[in-house]
């Protein structure tokens, strides 16, 4: 692939500006007085742009109000703007910004969720609600934008270069949500909307629908002359979502070499998700020097999953190892149809819960004081998530080796893309007298007994709650090269925590060995059958695992009181962030053209420390927890430059300089210990005292004095607006990396732990403990074309056509410790466009987003993220539409209709195995089929 490299032409226009200020400051003061300063010119020709834009209405206008964000900022940005609350021109925020250049998303559970910027995943990005920085629901500080309602959200604008008084900074970017401004719009404004959607896969399961609904209704007035403003808005969502799924454990080798599936977790999931947002803003203006705003979101928010299907330990059959496999035929060294004797399959019926509770407020105040501007603002936000993590099991017999409960033997036959498989089973899945509730396999630990678990249940919770408060001064300047300088300071302080908690399900009437001591599934809990055919697996018992456990039916053994990760994963950690910064404003002239930007410089203090508990094994059982803490301060320096150079008033160039940092994952930075010990390890013919990876101890940790991850990064681009609808553009980036975070192994001493048995006398007291840690480095340089093309530039017929086309072009590479990793969340190649007409009240457009492989997130059975190898995938998107304002119906003024199909071709979500020796993709590790989404919906504005 080719590497984009940043020269010496680069960093000449670099400091052009900067070393053409003696030419510029030649001119006479007569000169200088007989014409604008480009500051002037700037504003008077971005007003003019917005008169433009308020004769266009719908999509149109959306593109052309970001056209001219982009065009007169300082910085490089791409945005997205409604026309009224409620009217983003996509269903979800992650949609609509998705489709900007350099942007691309991550469907989770069939969802526009997770956001990439030019090749940044979430954890290196920041998300800001009216400017300030959002806490999340996750483990960590990435935003998943699903919690956001596009109906309340009036502007999004992504930074993709920082100026020093943008706070909150990523090394990929800042995504910026905004909210309305009533003040903006000098009229009342009234509007509902409601959508109804159907997925095209009809529900999988016989307790879950396959329709939704989701509505809004938003209301902006000013009152006093234009004095004070109000917005409101409320939505509500109701989405359903469908899922046939398809999962792989491995493809291990046996003794010929020949690659077989190690064993599979089909299932098909149904869930939906209930949203309800509020939204408001007050303003107050009360005279040309005074401004005030507050503004207020919350969000409840609850996801809920059910999973049916059969889990299969192909290769492993039996934990004693008695099965067998009989392979029938193989292609490139990989089994595509085998016999599997004796397996014994576990029946899974699943329940997953994702709640959350999000409350933002803010308030800001601007007061003019002659030259200067003064600002303070106050923000306030919390998160609350539970996560309901529930596996039920039931099984021919209690226990996982030979003769404990009835095997199947299975044809397997695997799909010629190696996504899939096809089942022929001996057994019918959907037995009630065959199949009871208890342990397929010896999977228990602890008190739960090794054959004694029937079931998991998880049930962490996280906060995460951060309060701002920023004191601003804003001068203005008459000089020749500066038209402004702004000082300020920013005190960030938050606490994210996590409690870990978790439960073993075992049935009342287990007896530890006995087969027979499983529980049958009384008729109150039972569903009837759902269908796996889409695997030839036929139907399986379906049945109320979540009403089951809340009538008591399984007893629970607390997991925290045997498993030392419980605790490991229980941690608080805080940081306060001091940062002080000055920024001046650039307006002058260069050989006489216009050259506007910023120079400026961050400095940020930070205070980290975290609260965890370091746990060891009691001789006699149980567990020692202790508390510890841990944290570390320190300081960056982060300079900025943005230069625009006008050289013609279509056309500009760009260029952006700045050192960015990206704050370390929170649950990286938790104090928690917890270690093993492996006892068949604990011998001489084991351990090799030069290799202490050979060690019977081991541990893990997170690492509380974790720094930033580090970026100094170059922009520069072309831009040619050549009509108020349409813009070319090209840019090139690059980004330079330090202090990359990777899991590092060190040497630790475990004199003072215990072993889980008394008698073991451990061979040596050193062993390695893993912990993340800042220890390698990594480059990104890209390349993004952009084309906006109103076709009424070609010729008055096409007018209301157009197209919007966007391709990103990346390469990169990390290295850690001389080992080369892939950076999360990054394609080398995403490509967009959309191409629109719009006239007469008519609204039609088709989308298309396409991504090659890219390392992605997903849930596991713990319901955290795990990154994955994702295949390249291509999504299409179409919408029909019509405004009833643009008819001669009167009665019908104000309706719009719009009709919508997401996901038209059905694409898939893929993630694969890699071969890590060669690099060759071996098959599928997920396959998830969302099918379709329909939605038909109605809007009117009064």
């Amino acid at each position: 692939m080719t590497k984009f490299k940043l020269n010496m032409l680069t960093v000449a226009l670099a400091t052009v500006g900067l070393s053409s200020y003696s030419i510029a400051a030649q001119e006479t003061s007569a000169d200088a007085e007989q014409r604008e300063s480009p500051a002037e010119a700037r504003e008077k020709a971005k007003a003019a742009a917005s008169v433009e834009v308020i004769e266009i209405k719908g999509f149109r206008r959306s593109v052309a109000e970001s056209i001219n964000t982009k065009q007169y900022s300082n910085s490089i940005v791409d945005s997205v703007s409604a026309e009224d609350i409620g009217k983003l021109p996509d269903s979800s925020i992650a949609e609509s910004i998705a489709r900007l250049p350099g942007l691309s998303a991550q469907r989770l559970d069939g969802r526009a969720s997770l956001i990439s910027v030019r090749g940044m995943g979430g954890d290196f990005n920041t998300t800001t609600f009216n400017g300030r920085e959002q806490v999340s629901i996750g483990d960590n500080r990435g935003v998943e934008f699903d919690l956001y309602p596009s109906e309340v959200i009036s502007e999004v604008v992504v930074y993709k270069t920082p100026d020093a008084s943008l706070i909150t900074q990523g090394i990929g970017g800042t995504v910026d949500l905004r909210s309305v401004r009533p003040l903006d719009k000098n009229e009342r404004i009234i509007n509902a909307n409601v959508r109804f959607e159907k997925n095209g896969l009809e529900a999988v399961n016989p307790d879950m629908d396959d329709q939704g609904k989701r509505g809004s209704i938003g209301y902006i007035d000013q009152f006093n002359d234009g004095k004070v403003g109000v917005a409101l808005a409320y939505a509500h969502m109701q989405s359903p979502n469908q899922e046939e799924r398809w999962h792989a454990w491995n493809y291990d080798k046996n003794d010929d070499g020949i690659r077989r599936l190690g064993g599979a977790k089909p299932y098909v999931r149904s869930s939906e998700l209930t949203r309800d947002s509020v939204l408001g803003v007050l303003e107050f203006a009360p005279n040309k020097d005074l401004h005030l705003t507050f503004d207020a979101m919350y969000v409840d928010f609850e996801d809920k999953q059910i999973l049916r299907g059969v889990e299969l330990p192909i290769g492993y059959g039996r934990d004693d190892g008695s099965s067998t496999i009989d392979i029938l035929e193989e292609r490139d060294g990989v089994a595509t149809r085998f016999r599997a004797n004796d397996v014994k399959g576990i029946v899974r019926n699943d329940v997953n819960f994702r709640q959350a509770e999000l409350t933002s407020f803010g308030a800001n105040v601007e007061y003019q004081l002659s030259d200067w501007t003064l600002e303070a603002d106050l923000s306030y936000s919390k998160a609350d998530r539970k996560l309901w993590v529930m596996e039920s099991y039931a099984t021919t017999g209690r226990g996982g080796n030979a003769g404990q409960g009835v095997g199947d033997d299975i044809i397997v036959e695997m799909n010629d893309s190696l996504t899939g498989a096809t089942f022929t089973p001996s057994l019918d899945y959907s037995d009630r007298a065959l199949f009871e509730l208890g342990a397929a396999r010896n999977w228990g630990v602890g008190e739960v007994g090794v054959d004694g678990q029937d079931g998991n249940l998880l049930t962490p919770e996280t906060k995460d709650e951060m309060t701002t408060f920023k004191l601003a001064a804003n001068r203005l300047l008459e000089n020749d090269f500066f038209s402004s300088v702004e000082v300020g300071v920013n005190y960030s302080k938050r606490e994210k925590s996590k409690v870990d908690y978790g439960e073993y399900l075992r049935v009342p009437n287990y007896v530890a060995g006995d087969v027979n001591s499983t529980l049958p599934i009384a008729d109150k809990y039972y569903l009837g059958n759902v269908s796996l055919g889409y695997l030839g697996m036929g139907n399986m018992i379906a049945y109320d695992s979540l009403a089951m456990y809340r009538d008591g039916v399984y007893d629970s053994v607390v997991q925290g009181d045997t498993v030392p990760d419980k605790w490991r994963g229980t941690w608080t950690v805080f940081e306060d962030i001091y940062t002080t910064y000055v920024k001046a404003d650039i307006s002058s002239y260069v050989f006489d053209l216009p050259l506007y930007g910023n120079i400026g410089v961050q400095y940020v203090y930070t205070d980290q420390s975290s609260d965890g508990f370091q746990v060891s094994s009691r001789p006699e059982g149980g567990l020692n927890i202790d508390p510890t803490t841990q944290g570390d301060s320190y300081s960056n320096v982060l300079p900025s430059l943005n230069l625009v150079l006008k050289v013609t008033d279509e056309q500009q160039l760009r260029f952006g300089a700045a050192r960015t940092v990206a704050r370390p994952r929170m649950d990286q930075m938790n104090s928690s210990f917890s270690y093993g010990f492996d006892r068949g390890r604990n011998n001489p013919g084991v351990f090799n005292p030069d290799d202490l990876t050979t060690s019977p101890w081991s541990s893990g940790s997170g690492n509380p004095s974790l720094k930033p991850i580090v970026a100094d990064q170059f922009d520069l681009s072309y831009e040619y607006y050549y009509t108020s609808e349409g813009y070319v553009s090209a840019a090139l980036f690059h980004k330079d990396i330090k202090d990359w975070v990777a899991n590092n192994d060190t040497i630790f001493d475990f004199s003072d732990f215990n072993t889980p048995n008394p008698e073991d006398v451990p061979i040596t007291n050193l062993g390695v403990n893993t912990i993340p840690d800042n220890v390698g480095d990594a480059k990104v340089s890209g390349a993004e074309l952009t084309a906006v093309v109103p076709f009424n530039v070609l010729t008055e017929a096409l007018d209301g056509f157009g197209a919007v086309l966007s391709a990103t072009f990346l390469d990169s590479e990390v290295d850690v410790k001389g080992m080369q990793q892939e950076i999360p969340g990054l394609s080398d190649k995403v490509y967009n466009f959309t191409v629109y007409y719009e006239k007469a009240g008519f609204q039609i457009r088709t989308s298309m987003n396409h991504r090659s492989e890219y390392q992605g997130a997903v849930r596991n059975q713990s319901a955290n993220l795990d990154t994955r190898t994702a295949a390249a995938e291509t999504l299409w998107d179409a919408q029909l539409g019509y405004d009833f304002s643009e008819s001669s119906i009167d009665a019908l003024k104000g309706l719009s209709v719009t009709f919508q199909v997401q996901n038209i071709t059905d694409e898939p979500f893929v993630t694969n195995f890699v071969d890590g020796e060669t690099g060759q993709v071996i098959g599928a590790q997920d396959y998830q089929r969302y099918g379709r989404n329909f939605m038909l919906g109605f809007g009117y504005k009064f």
